[in-house]
């Protein structure tokens, strides 16, 4: 009985995943060379970017792209991105926020209907309205300015970041709003004591992505600025194109640059990504 009843407890033996491990390895690989290639080439002297090998090690390892970058006004142009992401993803997180409030408490229908309007505009690619939103910017005066980017960034970002944070209020219990109320809390105190803190992992997760996107948008800047004082890091990759030739290891040292800020924005805020992402969703 005791052999038997050890055949019986006993686990079966699990194969291991051979195709599915190779594969993550390969997909690994997809991500790191690129990485490793813009590292070592922008540490590479451009008079030897022709004559080694792309994924070697430089022989001669130097900063001197880095220098060549900030040299070319890259404090300017990383100033004015910074000023654009920040007020952008601070009025969106602000809007949103009271948006998805009132979409969630409110029992009115016209939070129904507008909770349907921002759903409705997710649905708008940015390519389809440039023309329209490039002429309301000229009749507005803002051509030109880093209003005219930041106006657009904040309207195209409030639908998706109104639905995350809709399905995040959702799974906050009534009950703790109802004690809200009955401790003689108003709305604003309720938004701002209770709502804020409990929606901290969606609030995380929304300024992290749309400061990725305005950080990143090239579209806007490309269309709706034309001046050097107002250029952003995106545009100031062309600074580096000569009539004839591109100095790469000075266009890849200026992504290094200029991916830190965000990666760093990452790094704080990975923790409550994915909860902010997939909340409500799963219901």
């Amino acid at each position: 009985m005791s052999a038997r009843a050890a055949r019986v407890v006993r686990t079966p033996r699990t194969t291991p995943n051979v195709i599915g491990g190779l594969a993550g390895w390969i997909w690994l690989l997809v991500i790191i060379v690129p990485i490793y290639y813009i590292i070592v080439t922008s540490l590479r002297p451009e008079a030897d970017y022709y004559s080694e090998s792309s994924l070697s090690w430089p022989s001669r390892p130097t900063l001197d792209a880095y220098g060549e970058v900030i040299a070319n006004d890259f404090l300017l142009y990383f100033g004015n991105s910074v000023f654009v992401t920040v007020v952008s993803v601070v009025v969106i997180l602000a809007v949103s926020l009271m948006a998805s409030y009132v979409v969630v408490r409110s029992r009115r229908r016209s939070a129904a209907r507008m909770f349907q309007v921002f759903l409705l505009g997710i649905a708008i690619p940015i390519q389809a309205t440039i023309v329209p939103v490039y002429y309301l910017i000229i009749q507005l005066g803002l051509y030109d300015t880093l209003w005219a980017l930041i106006l657009p960034s904040i309207a195209f970002a409030i639908p998706l970041s109104v639905l995350i944070l809709t399905n995040f209020l959702r799974d906050v219990p009534v009950e703790l709003f109802e004690s809200m109320r009955v401790d003689g809390a108003g709305e604003w105190r309720t938004l701002w004591s209770l709502a804020l803190p409990l929606t901290r992992p969606a609030v995380v997760t929304v300024a992290v992505y749309n400061a990725l996107q305005v950080w990143n948008g090239f579209l806007f800047p490309l269309v709706l600025t034309q001046s050097a004082e107002t250029r952003v890091l995106p545009l100031s990759l062309w600074a580096f194109q000569g009539e004839f030739s591109v100095n790469v290891p000075a266009v890849l040292a200026a992504v290094v640059l200029s991916v830190l800020p965000i990666l760093a924005a990452y790094v704080i805020g990975r923790r409550q990504l994915v909860s902010g992402l997939t909340a409500g969703f799963g219901k």
